[in-house]
């Protein structure tokens, strides 16, 4: 299995950030490595959509977990592994702390920990930065 966790901080609230998060087809706005996102329903439990990565194939998701304006995980499903990817907000003073956790399981994880897995942990830290500044301009 491989593991990346990155947290930052923002001026943003916690409330600000959650809009984002549960608006998935605005995710390209803040992830500059996603090119379009789809939901099959309502930002719940259970509900599926697809993710395309710019330069990839799209992929199929589905929410495991969604607590209201405090965190949500998602898998994506690739041969032979699965991503975890775990978004948390933790209200700070001045704003809130985010954390982004990606954890690559499977048979396959350690090629696409070297594949993908590089990629996300150079990438994911502007991507964070650039949510908290959008969410406070919302």
């Amino acid at each position: 299995m491989w593991e990346f966790r990155h947290t930052e901080t923002t001026a943003a609230t916690p409330e600000q950030l959650w809009k984002r998060y549960a608006d998935p087809p605005t995710w390209p706005e803040w992830d500059h490595k996603t090119e379009s996102v789809t939901l099959d329903g309502p930002f719940a439990v259970g509900t599926t959509g697809k993710l395309k990565p710019v330069g990839g194939p799209k992929t199929k998701f589905r929410l495991l977990e969604v607590t209201d304006r405090r965190s949500f995980t998602d898998v994506s499903f690739l041969p032979l592994a699965k991503m975890h990817f775990s978004h948390k907000i933790d209200p700070a003073a001045g704003g809130a702390s985010i954390t982004h956790t990606v954890k690559i399981s499977g048979p396959l994880s350690p090629l696409f920990a070297r594949v993908i897995g590089k990629k996300i942990a150079a990438e994911l830290p502007r991507a964070m930065r650039r949510l908290g500044t959008l969410a406070t301009e919302a």
